[in-house]
């Protein structure tokens, strides 16, 4: 048995929470600012935008089981441990490639075709999606490592995503002052509207974003010690720690990754994974046009309401824990849904909404941060203590998440009514109607999947076929 402790000291808590934070600040780029910089700024046609956003998530969901299979069976650089040994491979890939997807094509004018221009940005998305992804399942694979409690995880979990909004908090600000201290200078009323002018704000906000993420990576390989459970610790056991037979260990008691395939668990969680990031990351991706389009706002609260979204998830995210303990998992998984239900209705009944979008940002910003919370401390407890496979389930989870929202994103992207960067009427009930479907209807089948958990609770079936030595020794 490891000695996996079952809570850490503050520090070692800190300094792991803040090692998805250059992932977060990229991931709120990403989802919130990549259909409008392609689309309003750099011109290109609906579904070319689409198409860019779907070969990254593609290139995601690909990555991330691979990688995850690739994490759990590799030893890592030396001493170093094979989650940080991926977790820094993922973050140098971010940090080569991601300033050149929130720029102009280089060597392109206003006469390069826009499918010459696509192709120009499709490798930087891909080893951005790569490293991204490696990012992602290694730091996700840390924390049934760290601590074994199933509250401590969900505290690990809830830190974690305190400093994903504190990540989202820092983009919305920086670009709100970029979009002020552009406004500050131009006296042109059309300044308000999105356009080529923008390229630098964008450039300069995903530079920023690059430089505060690679100070927060630093501080997390610096304080996170990843435990190495290593073969040679069974010899050490000396006199009576050793047992005189050795009773055979069960695939029940140790998972390889096609075992997980047969736990219905494993599906149930998946869909429940699947659901809430198709909320939290389509919502995120069409509040901006929503708020242009359909609300009419000038651009600066492409900045302000996302912000105020993340606000609101960071305060609630502090609840989670005592929450979680009182009413358990699920409920508090449900109280997050009624608050998405609740925006969705909204959003349904008040076309003009105007300022009252306030309001429904908190809303939906408490009712995202609750159950992707409660979505990742769910997976930590199906894995438990198979985190010789732990890697594998997060990236089979991120899997399903990246691919549907690829493929979600294009079909709303084919759907749209306009083809060109300038939209028409039909926008403003097109962005309306997306707006309910992604929260108010995904939250649908998000319920679907609670139910099933809460009728069928989270549990590994045993199967009680014994491991081979060999495949105990490699996957250990």
């Amino acid at each position: 048995m490891s000695d996996t402790p079952s809570s850490l000291p503050a520090i070692r808590r800190l300094s792991y929470a803040v090692g998805h934070f250059l992932n977060d600040l990229c991931a709120s780029m990403w989802f919130t600012y990549l259909l409008v910089f392609y689309h309003s700024v750099l011109g290109f046609q609906n579904t070319y935008a689409g198409v860019l956003l779907l070969v990254g998530q593609v290139a995601d969901a690909i990555c991330t089981p691979l990688i995850g299979y690739e994490s759990d069976r590799t030893p890592g650089c030396g001493n170093y441990g094979k989650r940080k040994t991926w977790h820094l491979v993922g973050t140098l890939s971010v940090l080569l490639s991601f300033a050149f997807i929130f720029n102009q094509c280089l060597g392109c004018s206003t006469d390069t075709p826009q499918w010459a221009s696509l192709t120009y940005f499709v490798p930087f998305i891909i080893i951005f999606q790569f490293g991204w992804a490696a990012t992602q399942i290694s730091h996700l694979s840390l924390i049934p490592e760290l601590v074994t409690c199933e509250h401590a995880k969900v505290e690990l979990t809830a830190y974690r995503y305190a400093f994903t909004v504190i990540a989202n908090i820092t983009v919305y600000a920086v670009a709100y002052l970029l979009f002020h201290v552009q406004a500050g200078g131009d006296d042109d009323p059309l300044s308000d509207a999105l356009g080529p002018a923008d390229v630098k704000i964008f450039k300069n906000l995903a530079l920023i974003v690059l430089g505060i993420g690679a100070v927060f990576c630093i501080f997390f390989h610096l304080g996170t010690t990843e435990s190495r459970p290593e073969g040679g610790e069974e010899e050490q056991e000396e006199g009576e720690r050793r047992p005189l037979l050795r009773r055979p260990r069960t695939v029940s008691s140790l998972l390889q990754w096609k075992c997980w395939l047969q736990q219905p668990s494993f599906y149930q969680v998946a869909l429940l994974y699947m659901s809430t990031r198709l909320i939290v990351n389509l919502s995120q991706t069409y509040i901006s046009m929503y708020l242009i389009n359909t609300l009419g706002l000038p651009k600066k609260f492409i900045a302000t309401i996302p912000l105020v979204m993340y606000l609101s998830g960071f305060l609630s995210s502090f609840i989670m824990k005592p929450l979680s303990k009182l009413i358990g998992k699920c409920l508090t998984y449900f109280v997050g849904l009624l608050l998405i239900m609740a925006f969705s209705y909204w959003v349904l009944l008040d076309d003009t909404m105007g300022q009252r979008v306030y309001g429904a940002a908190v809303l939906l910003g408490a009712g995202s941060a609750t159950i992707l919370v409660i979505s990742l401390a769910m997976t930590a407890e199906l894995i438990a203590d198979q985190t010789q496979s732990g890697a594998f389930v997060y990236g089979a989870m991120s899997f399903t998440d990246k691919l549907a929202n690829g493929v979600a994103v294009m079909i709303i992207q084919a759907l749209h009514p306009c083809h060109t960067a300038l939209c028409c009427p039909a926008c403003v009930w097109f962005y309306h109607y997306i707006m309910v479907i992604v929260t108010g209807g995904v939250a649908v089948i998000a319920t679907l999947a609670l139910c099933s958990i809460i009728i069928w609770p989270i549990r590994i079936r045993p199967r009680g076929l014994p491991v081979k030595p060999e495949d105990e020794a490699r996957i250990n």
